[in-house]
């Protein structure tokens, strides 16, 4: 499992990273690696107004669907459009070009509240989240 010590993580399996003004959100290597083979990826639509620890999103797997939670509060900026056509891309590439959304944070401060990489590793590891 790979743990970015460069992103902040929520306990719920998201990550997420500064990109200029705005802040990239996806799902973690463990949580990919839980799910299995995803097939599907429904993304919070632009324009959308998501609270911190929110469900804004649905992740399909041939095992289950599972709700993505909004690790920050704020407005959806953009979403990745390749995941339309290759929801798989959470699977092989997880903190690169499986990443889910854009957010523009109301409140940059709530970074504060998510894990680091030894954090999150330690409570994913450990059956936490």
């Amino acid at each position: 499992m790979r743990y970015p010590p460069e992103l902040r993580y929520a306990a719920s399996h998201e990550w997420v990273r500064k990109d200029g003004e705005l802040y990239v959100v996806g799902v973690t290597d463990f949580a990919q690696d839980a799910l299995g083979d995803i097939v599907f990826v429904d993304p919070p639509a632009p324009g959308r107004a998501v609270k911190q620890g929110e469900s804004c999103a649905v992740i399909e797997s041939v095992k289950t669907a599972s709700d993505l939670y909004s690790p920050l509060s704020g407005e959806v900026a953009e979403v990745n459009a390749a995941l339309a056509e290759n929801p798989e891309l959470l699977n092989s590439e997880p903190y690169e070009g499986g990443w889910i959304f854009k957010l523009r944070a109301a409140d940059p401060g709530e970074l504060a509240k998510l894990l680091d990489a030894d954090g999150y590793r330690h409570s994913a590891e450990s059956g936490g989240g």
